[in-house]
């Protein structure tokens, strides 16, 4: 009798023990998106920022008056127009040598002549450059690094400023068969980073700034779907738009973390506002139309512009970066429109999923997990799409 009872237990005690691991895996069963409570918090960040960037920044100046920067050499990606192209205008007036890495060289090469004429007679010539880069090429942007990195010279300042949002459009992949999206707003950006440090050790103090988004509060990245095609999630642009721009700011911080202090370089994510560039022509017509109506609330593109401007150029940036690497802090510095520093999304706090993202993009743009360490060591890192075939 003792003994069944014993038996009756050991059953009892077995099932109950069976259900509290079936309520751990429900605890840790993986997060397929974002909460409706998150999402709709990232949407009023998104919605304050359309309706009152205008007065949160009406402290700063336009354009932002930049600090004597004739010893800096920054690069500036997508260059040509928008915010990038007002970037590279105001980095190289106010003395910076300016390499503009574009996919249209004549289009650079147009614009430079052009500002060069209207700054005949109010000082030297402007130092602009022109390198050809298609962020929808790896291989492009190894080549870009590799080319740079020959010179042997100093660079103080990566602006990652070239983006695509491709509204309403369907679904497109890189001919390296990466999501359009992710490949040029995160994985090249985070593949040149990389690749560049040897450069700008050499400049050290130097920085990596991202043109970021606050479309990334609305943001979330599976590591395993990064192109968004298991079907857990349904792609639209602007999934796969914020997906991209979460990603890198998670990327970003985990770079932070790896650069030892001494590197002395920062790295940064900067929200430019909502601006008025050349997004809308992608717009269907009745959106274009309300997007036209509301020209108050939106930026122009050097309004824009401030918040690189001043991540690159503001001598305080590194003491700012170097207080959340001693406070371990869990995300990257992040600049809002208004040149202030601020928190990025709840979700880019998750310091899990963001070293989840760190691995794989590292093995989607075919560098070695320890590409960072054995760069800071002066070692030569090769990139799978830099060997020729």
């Amino acid at each position: 009798m003792e003994k069944t009872t014993s038996s009756s237990s050991s059953s009892s005690s077995s099932s109950s023990s069976e259900k509290e691991k079936e309520k751990e895996n429900v605890k840790i069963k993986k997060k397929e998106a974002l909460g409706w409570m998150e999402w709709l918090r990232g949407w009023m960040y998104v919605a304050q920022e359309m309706l009152f960037q205008r007065i949160m920044a009406s402290h700063l100046q336009n354009p932002l008056p930049l600090p004597p920067i004739n010893e800096l050499t920054c690069i500036v990606t997508g260059s040509t127009s928008g915010i990038g192209r007002e970037i590279a205008r105001q980095l190289a007036q106010a003395g910076a040598h300016v390499v503009m890495a574009v996919r249209n060289t004549k289009a650079a090469q147009e614009l430079i002549q052009k500002w060069q004429n209207e700054w005949s007679g109010m000082g030297l010539p402007l130092n602009i450059e022109v390198m050809e880069l298609d962020l929808l090429s790896l291989e492009s942007v190894v080549r870009f690094a590799e080319a740079w990195n020959a010179r042997l010279g100093s660079l103080h300042v990566l602006i990652n400023n070239a983006g695509i949002f491709s509204i309403g459009e369907p679904q497109n992949f890189s001919k390296d068969g990466y999501e359009a999206h992710m490949q040029v707003n995160h994985l090249a950006p985070a593949l040149l980073s990389i690749l560049l440090l040897p450069s700008l050790i050499r400049g050290s103090p130097s920085r990596v700034v991202n043109v970021n988004s606050v479309m990334h509060y609305i943001g979330f990245v599976d590591p395993e779907d990064m192109n968004v095609v298991s079907k857990k999630r349904k792609y639209t642009s602007l999934v796969g738009y914020a997906s991209s721009k979460l990603a890198q700011v998670m990327f970003s911080s985990i770079l932070h973390k790896r650069l030892p202090a001494e590197s002395g370089i920062c790295v940064l994510c900067v929200s430019p506002g909502i601006v008025q560039t050349n997004v809308a022509r992608d717009l269907p017509k009745i959106v274009q139309a309300a997007y036209h109506l509301i020209p108050y609330f939106l930026f122009s593109p050097q309004e824009g512009s401030r918040s690189a401007l001043f991540a690159s150029t503001d001598p305080q940036i590194p003491e700012y970066c170097e207080l959340l690497k001693s406070d371990e802090w869990p995300v990257c510095a992040f600049v809002s429109q208004d040149c202030r520093p601020t928190n990025p999304s709840e979700e880019a706090h998750n310091i899990k999923t963001s070293y989840e993202v760190w691995e794989k993009t590292l093995e989607m743009v075919g560098l070695p997990l320890d590409a960072v360490e054995r760069l800071l060591e002066g070692e030569e890192v090769k990139c799978r799409y830099g060997v020729s075939e």
